[in-house]
């Protein structure tokens, strides 16, 4: 507010100083000039008399000459008080047009609107720095999930692009530097509804001083960081970040587990989604089975991420870039991966696969178009930079199209919706293909072949007053007892598509990857559950109210004196 004030004040001094002189002038001289009344006796205006006229009739309005007919002499000077404040008024009207059409000010206004919007953020949010092609997928996604957002991106043409995709209304956003804690501050950081910030800016620096900065300010507050390098990654790392993202190390651990293991790549590749994305057919297309010869055309950070890949599936790789022979270690050829005699040298007539891998989505659609002119059934990996080359991509049909930005953002929305889910992830990358199929079809069972909702739950007296009311019967509470309705006469097992999946039970330092039914829960689990939102809305009133869980458990409860057996009894809701 102070800014917009101060700006306008200057630019608009002159004008102002010379609107108050004319009025002032023209006041002073109609008291001075004498006048004649009816009778033809002298008169003179009174100071509020002259400054009353002076205002309606510098303003145009005009109600006449009052009290009494002026003389040739107050004709005169009024004459010339109009034409001084048309002068006046016209100075400070094109000043005032000269300065909302001024950049400063403009964004000033701008800076004023963003304030007030975090100031009235009365419900948890995340602060985003940078809407490149991974924050508007984080944006949307948050979104998705109910949560609210801020974000910071020094690129005015990104957040006009929250305009295009209406979302500004919902996302509070302003041209700034990530880097600067003041900006940071001014988009909330210091709120204590502010959850966590997420840096996802393409400049490395940019992330790691807003990362130092949160850290700083808000020791304790979830940081998760996009680190490009490894030695960004490493500092990122030293300041206790919650999570750093490599995206090409992330492209290559998903390369490398599509080939070790398809199953588990086609799980991840689904839990890790955004909310309302499809679980791809029970049989995609595998990744041909070692060993093997790749070519990867590209071998930037992205390039050695996949090499790396590659040689750990078993399969050998030569490289096509336009360095050539001079990267050490690998076969290379200098030279591009759409020229047919370069993919000719290169093996292409023996090659499983292929890498379109650069940093440009056109040739990497070149090196896919040329690749399957001379091999049509060979297996193509395309790197999509761009999320405006999706229409291409998708039209082009490579077996498999990786997104750097999607993998990233899919990363961060799985650390987001709960933390016990990306401990969860980091657990399924390590189990094998059968282990990750069946459970891909426990849950396709439960929620269809939409991404599932994730939840966790602690078993204490503020999220589960209900069930914990109810825990000291006789019997103990199982996981089984999660699976059932709570709220209604016939309680009774859910329905598959409406029955939660709880997928891990952390208890103290104690994980239990996928309990079974018959586990017995105490005080202080911490669950991860998984399903339809019918089902957590379900299990949700089994925890909190006591009657639901009297309904739900029945008999098992004890005694037939405590009070929500009374009280159920008397409804005539119990058997």
């Amino acid at each position: 507010m102070g800014n917009v004030t101060f700006i306008a004040l200057r630019r608009l001094r002159a004008p102002l100083i010379l609107i108050v002189l004319v009025f002032a002038l023209s006041t002073l001289g109609l008291v001075l000039i004498p006048g004649v009344d009816a009778e033809g006796r002298p008169w003179r205006m009174t100071l509020f008399e002259a400054f009353y006229f002076v205002t309606y009739t510098a303003t145009t309005i005009g109600f006449g000459e009052l009290p009494h007919a002026f003389t040739d002499q107050q004709r005169v000077f009024v004459t010339a008080i109009i034409y001084l404040s048309v002068v006046g008024w016209a100075y400070l009207l094109g000043s005032l047009l000269s300065l909302v059409q001024e950049k400063a000010f403009q964004q000033a206004l701008i800076n004023r609107r963003f304030r007030r919007a975090v100031e009235q953020l009365g419900k948890p949010f995340y602060l985003i720095c940078g809407l490149g092609d991974t924050g508007m997928t984080v944006v949307r996604a948050l979104q998705q999930l109910g949560c609210h957002v801020t974000a910071i991106d020094k690129d005015e043409r990104k957040i006009q692009q929250l305009e295009i995709d209406g979302l500004s209304n919902a996302t509070p956003a302003i041209v700034a530097d990530a880097r600067s804690p003041e900006t940071l501050t001014a988009a909330g950081l210091m709120k204590p509804e502010c959850k966590g910030v997420l840096t996802l800016c393409n400049d490395d620096e940019a992330n790691l001083a807003a990362a130092i900065s949160a850290s700083i300010l808000r020791p304790g507050l979830p940081v998760i960081g996009r680190a490009d390098t490894p030695a960004t990654a490493s500092s990122m790392a030293s300041l206790g970040t919650f999570r750093v993202i490599n995206p090409f190390r992330e492209f290559g651990g998903h390369l490398a587990r599509a080939m070790r293991a398809p199953d588990v790549y086609r799980l991840i590749t689904w839990l890790t989604s955004a909310p309302g994305a499809y679980l791809f057919p029970s049989s995609p297309t595998r990744i041909p089975a070692a060993p093997g010869h790749w070519i990867v055309c590209g071998y930037g950070r992205f390039g050695q991420e996949v090499v790396a890949a590659v040689q750990r599936g078993g399969f050998t790789a030569t490289v096509v870039d336009p360095a050539g022979p001079r990267i050490d270690g690998h076969h290379a050829i200098k030279g591009r991966g759409a020229d047919v005699a370069v993919l000719d040298e290169a093996g292409i007539d023996r090659a499983s696969g292929i890498v379109a891998g650069t940093d440009d989505d056109a040739e990497n659609l070149a090196i896919g178009i040329a690749a399957r002119r001379l091999k049509p059934d060979i297996f193509i990996i395309a790197r999509q930079n761009l999320r405006s080359s999706r229409m291409l991509f998708t039209k082009f049909g490579a077996n498999i199209t990786m997104v750097p930005s999607e993998i990233v953002a899919n990363q961060c929305i799985a650390a987001l919706r709960t933390p016990l889910l990306a401990d969860f992830l980091d657990a399924v990358r390590a189990k094998d293909d059968l282990w990750a199929y069946a459970l891909s079809e426990r849950l396709r069972a439960a929620v269809g072949n939409e991404t599932p909702r994730f939840w966790s739950v602690t078993f204490d007296r503020n999220e589960a007053p209900g069930l914990i009311a109810v825990m000291d019967g006789p019997q103990p509470v199982t996981v089984a007892d999660l699976l059932k309705e709570g709220g209604s006469k016939t309680a009774g097992a859910l329905d598959s598509r409406s029955q939660p999946l709880v997928l891990r039970v952390l208890r103290a330092t104690t994980v239990h990857e996928m309990p079974a039914p018959d586990f017995e829960l105490i005080v202080g689990d911490q669950l991860l559950c998984a399903g339809s939102a019918m089902a957590e809305a379900s299990q949700q009133s089994l925890l909190q109210s006591p009657l639901a869980s009297a309904w739900s458990l029945g008999d098992r409860m004890g005694p037939a004196d405590r009070p929500w057996r009374k009280i159920t009894r008397a409804l005539g809701l119990e058997k």
